[in-house]
């Protein structure tokens, strides 16, 4: 099985620029650079839409998606006390014998 290839930020920012500037085509590029077949697209697509935070890696989240994860966080450890106080009422309501 092969091995997957890492490339670091500065490698993925520079091949998405010379492909821009150097007029070959997709494909020559990529055969040229010993990368896979659509990483550069991939890479170019990441670059337009994530701007300055793109190729963050694993594990590095942006401000939106750090916020999104403290709130499900939260959300969870609220459903868990909600299902807690129910269980506490329904033992106190229960009528004793």
């Amino acid at each position: 099985m092969k091995q997957r290839k890492m490339y670091d930020k500065e490698f993925k920012t520079n091949a998405v620029k010379f492909y821009e500037e150097s007029g070959k085509k997709l494909k020559e590029v990529e055969e040229e650079l010993g990368i896979g077949s659509g990483c550069i697209s991939h890479w170019k697509k990441e670059l337009a839409e994530e701007k300055g935070q793109a190729f963050r890696g694993n594990g590095n989240m942006t401000e939106e998606q750090k916020e999104l994860y403290r709130l499900r966080r939260e959300n969870e450890i609220l459903k868990e006390e909600r299902e807690i106080l129910k269980k506490v009422v329904g033992m106190f309501s229960k009528p004793s014998k």
